[in-house]
């Protein structure tokens, strides 16, 4: 839970890296939420809009996130756009966010795994 209020603090902040505990832990955490709220949206009959108002408060820590995890392995936050490309493009994307970080220091900061230790 600790992975996702933090991510959420840093709002709208791309810059610097982000772990793959980080990154995965936040997409468990707004993969169940949605659930939760399209359940949530269904019972009260308030669909779409619950959903879309939370999908729409969480979008830019999302992105900011990814484009942090992008950072850590050495890419730059356009690489995001290689989910345009079709099948290809968001099978190369998951193996993207999957891979290790750089252990040292690249050109968007220090280690994440140094940090936390």
């Amino acid at each position: 839970m600790n992975y996702y209020l933090d991510v959420l603090k840093k709002y709208a902040d791309f810059s610097g890296r982000a772990r793959r505990q980080e990154y995965w832990m936040f997409f468990l955490f707004q993969f169940a939420a949605l659930i939760i709220v399209a359940i949530l949206d269904a019972v009260l009959g308030t669909s779409p809009w619950l959903y879309l108002l939370y999908a729409l408060g969480t979008l830019l820590p999302n992105l900011g996130v990814t484009i942090r995890r992008l950072h850590d392995t050495g890419k730059s936050g356009w690489w995001i756009f290689i989910n345009l490309v079709p099948v290809v493009g968001f099978i190369w994307f998951i193996v993207l966010l999957a891979t290790a970080g750089q252990p040292q220091p690249n050109q968007y900061g220090p280690d994440p795994k140094v940090l936390a230790a």
